[in-house]
């Protein structure tokens, strides 16, 4: 492979020979929801959503196979036809030299040819809502004159993606395609899809602007009229001739696979003259609104919307920066920051490897992905998080189906629901978060509606009547009832302390986290939530403390939930599954609307019984060790057995983590996890350590995940978002080096191109190979720069005062005496900085200097760190690091 990667410090890329790499792909997108993806060949797909595709729908396996792309022919001196897919029989046979250069967000390919070079540069608009933009620059490079004819040829598919094998050619007769001066419109008359046949508002357009033209010269607006019988795209007919096309401007046709098919007249290239062909890629509902985009398209227009984009993407991630001696692991880390905000954008859908789902977005992404955005922007999170809370039911379980407004939560009317049993502990993992960074503690005193369907008891139950037509939980007397942030977070986190299996850990349900442990619901448990729950329930009980400490004396909470609260032997499972199913059946058509009121006092307590209860539960009786090895148990199979198991070699990460983070685990079991880790799970030819051992099985009575390939996806793989955990869990234990090895293996491997064959980011996973899998949208890059920030620099929030707990290592200074990081604190940008004059490493340092804008200020100590308050945040805080007090 000749293909080579650099990174540059401000997130700009540049890589050499960059089509002799296979399944790459840049995402090219805006806030309002333009989702696209391209290729170096110019292969990928754009659409708004699942029902409205310009262009083709991409799966991976597409991306080098298609012909049809986004495509420009240029028909040379009469003899050579070149296009910028490179898909020509003389490309083929001599291929360009191809070169990229990938920015916030703007993809630029350089193609060199004997005779001429074009450059190709793409993005979309961040400001217009529906639209991708595109420059293509040939220049004549020899010394004599070129005669050049240019054909633009971008097929509009302009439709469902069920309509690629359903009815494609039905839908194809619904096309009515308008030729309109320099471009072509589709507008179906029909959304012919799974809703109904709709009357359809989308119109589809591609208008095209030369340097060289005033306008097209031929209009060729079908597949047949543009490729001609008995061609192909890879040999188009009105390419090799000059065909004088019946359509002129005005006309309609309907009934075909629309193609903007437009030929210009030939030009002739001075040496070093370049022509410019300008195209847009638009979807409306407003044919006025695409008209008047397509009149004003030329190259100061794209100019101008590019130069506007790229200031925006670099300012959007301007708040948060980072400054390693290693300047190529800053760019990465800009790359990494950028995912979460584009996961908000594409969901888990539209990109080439995720070719499932119809949009939208996950519970569970719902809460990561404000992760990263609480570090880079608090005060933008607030409104978010009390949204996402109208989602909750008043059993526990939460809506599956996320709508494409804020706090919209729909139904699922097809009484298909499912319940992912960890999806309870991510809210207050992510609001906990929230409230560290912003002090803003009265979030939890916000009044938030329950969400209402026909599911009770869990989803196990539909009931017939008393359905909610808004999807809001009624009183008895038909009153909408609101609950508190904290009311809710109670309840998600303490039904499933009662929703135990026969070995008293937390039932699996459908799944967990990891979604292929699917086939273990009767008796599946999860010991590795077993822990996160039981590490949450303590947590708010802290809350709790706080308020009481402000205080608060008394909350009332919603009276139906005594029957959670009152006292229960934790052993005794069967009082538990009994007061579990009480609660269900009070709850089941709706609340009294009566409150209860408690002691806080009194609440914090049986809250922080219940969750220590979990944690020595765990620690105790799911602890597996022989000789050296030693690991917790992360799970219970359909039959009820361990799916660990240290005899056979059986280990899963998973079932380490939330031991770890929730502290289940002693210090000196974690010792013996990280061994036991680092002889069965790590791998360096994958980025590091894998999900699982090698079970050598397809575990019917476990999951999916296990009729995979090992070493693919949730069986075996590196998957980034557990492994990301681990790092986070163990430098929040103090296990530093160990949580270094983690995060180093995962960006070294992700930037070696041999190895993982993808453009700069995190992936889903590495393939046996080594191959980044999936990239851009993972849940893991929020918990990558929340290890990096809060753990690793140790930034942390401490219900709004700032904590600094640096856990940086010597070799990360790289006999440097600074590194830095500049991040949102408190309503402005503020730089931290931490000097290291002596170069001590990682426990020969403590914290004894602090500057504020320049001045020495006091601090409180910490354990391992500094505090400051909150009124002594300036625009820089620089830390000054000296050997530790004796």
């Amino acid at each position: 492979m000749k293909s080579t990667l650099k990174i540059n410090q401000d997130g700009s890329f540049h890589i050499r020979h960059v089509t002799d790499l296979s399944y790459t792909y840049f995402p090219l997108c805006n806030i309002n929801g333009m989702k696209s993806s391209l290729t170096p060949n110019m292969g990928g797909d754009a659409t708004i959503d699942h029902n409205s595709f310009i262009l083709l729908p991409s799966t991976v396996e597409d991306l080098s196979q298609s012909l049809l792309k986004r495509n420009v022919f240029f028909r040379i001196e009469d003899k050579l036809t070149w296009s910028i897919t490179a898909q020509t029989p003389e490309q083929v046979i001599a291929p360009d030299d191809v070169e990229l250069y990938g920015d916030f967000l703007v993809h630029k390919i350089m193609r060199k040819h004997s005779q001429f070079t074009a450059e190709i540069e793409s993005f979309v608009p961040h400001e217009d809502q529906f639209q991708e933009m595109h420059k293509i620059s040939l220049q004549n490079t020899t010394k004599k004159p070129l005669k050049v004819r240019p054909v633009v040829a971008v097929p509009i598919y302009g439709r469902s993606a069920d309509s690629i094998r359903d009815h494609r050619h039905v839908t194809s007769l619904l096309n009515r395609i308008k030729i309109v001066k320099n471009g072509i419109i589709n507008h179906p008359t029909f959304s012919f899809d799974e809703r109904g046949h709709l009357l359809n508002h989308r119109h589809y357009g591609v208008f095209s602007a030369s340097s060289h033209h005033e306008e097209v010269k031929y209009y060729y607006p079908t597949h047949e009229d543009f490729i001609g019988e008995g061609h192909t795209l890879y040999n188009p007919k009105s390419v090799q001739e000059i065909i004088d096309s019946p359509y002129r401007i005005g006309d309609m046709v309907a009934g075909y696979e629309a193609m903007a098919g437009m030929a210009y007249d030939e030009v002739i290239l001075k040496p070093n003259e370049t022509l410019k062909i300008v195209l847009t890629l638009i979807v409306t509902d407003k044919g006025q609104t695409l008209m008047k985009h397509g009149a004003t398209i030329d190259e100061k227009a794209f100019e101008k919307l590019k130069r506007k984009t790229k200031m925006y993407w670099e300012a959007t991630l301007s708040s948060l920066v980072f400054h390693f001696v290693d300047y190529t692991l800053n760019g990465w880390l800009k790359w990494v920051t950028l995912q979460p905000i584009l996961r908000r954008i594409y969901g888990n859908s539209f990109l080439p490897y995720h070719d499932y789902g119809r949009g939208g977005k996950g519970w569970r992404d719902l809460w990561q992905d404000l992760l990263a955005l609480i570090l880079m922007d608090p005060d933008s999170v607030r409104t978010m998080l009390i949204n996402n809370f109208k989602g909750v039911r008043i059993d526990g379980s939460n809506a599956t189906i996320v709508g494409d407004k804020p706090g919209e939560f729909i139904a699922d009317r097809n009484n298909i629901a499912r319940i992912w049993m960890d999806h309870g502990s991510w809210p207050l993992f992510t609001t906990k978060l929230y409230i560290d960074h912003s002090g803003d503690f009265d979030l939890l005193w916000e009044k938030v509606g329950y969400f209402s369907d026909q599911f009770t008891h869990y989803t196990k139950h539909v009931k017939k009547t008393n359905i909610s037509n808004d999807s809001l939980l009624k009183t008895n007397q038909g009153d909408t009832y609101y609950g508190t942030v904290l009311e809710h977070l109670i309840v998600q986190n303490l039904v499933p302390y009662y929703n135990v299996g026969p070995h008293n850990n937390i039932r699996l349900e459908d799944a967990d986290w990891n979604d292929g442990l699917d086939m273990a619901k009767e008796n599946g448990e999860s010991v590795s939530f077993t822990s996160f729950y039981g590490a949450n329930l303590i947590t708010l009980s802290k809350l709790l403390a706080h308020s009481k400490a402000r205080g608060m004396k008394e909350i009332a909470l919603f009276e139906e939930l005594k029957i959670l609260l009152q006292r229960v032997s934790h052993g005794d499972i069967d009082a538990k599954k009994a007061n579990l199913h009480a609660f269900f059946e009070a709850v089941k058509n709706g609340v009294t609307g009566t409150r209860e009121i408690y002691q806080i006092s009194e609440l914090e307590k049986r809250l922080y019984d219940k969750g220590n209860a979990l944690l020595e539960h765990v620690r105790h009786h799911e602890w597996l060790e022989e000789g050296e090895d030693g690991w917790f148990n992360g799970y219970y199979d359909n039959d009820s057995n361990p799916l660990d198991n240290v005899k056979k070699k059986h280990m899963t990460l998973t079932g380490q983590v939330f031991s770890i983070m929730s502290h289940a685990a002693r210090d000196e079991q974690v010792e013996k996890i990280i061994q036991s880790a680092d002889r069965y799970l790590y791998d360096p030819n994958v980025g590091g350590y894998r999900l699982n051992t090698d079970f050598n099985t397809v575990k019917t009575n476990m999951g999916r995940l296990f009729g995979f390939a090992y070493g693919h996806k949730e069986n075996g793989a590196m998957f980034s978002h557990m492994a990301v955990m681990y790092a986070y869990a163990l430098y929040q234990r103090g296990y530093v080096r160990a949580g270094y090895k983690v995060i180093k293996s995962i960006y070294e491997h992700s930037i070696d191109l041999p190895s993982a064959k993808m453009y700069p980011g995190i992936p889903e996973y590495f393939d046996p190979k080594g191959r980044g899998m999936y990239p851009y949208l993972t849940g893991s890059a929020s918990w990558f720069i929340l290890t990096m920030v809060t753990e690793v620099f140790g930034i942390k929030g401490d219900l709004g005062d700032i904590v600094f707990e640096p856990k940086l290592l010597l070799e990360q200074f790289d006999n440097q005496t600074t590194l830095s990081l500049k991040k949102a604190i408190r309503k402005q940008i503020t730089t931290v900085l931490y000097h290291n004059p002596l170069h001590l490493d990682y426990h020969e340092y403590e914290i004894k200097e602090v500057f504020v804008d320049q001045e020495k200020v006091a601090f409180t100590k910490t354990h391992n760190g500094i505090k400051l308050k909150q009124d002594q945040i300036g625009r820089m805080i620089e830390l000054v690091l000296k050997a530790k007090s004796s």
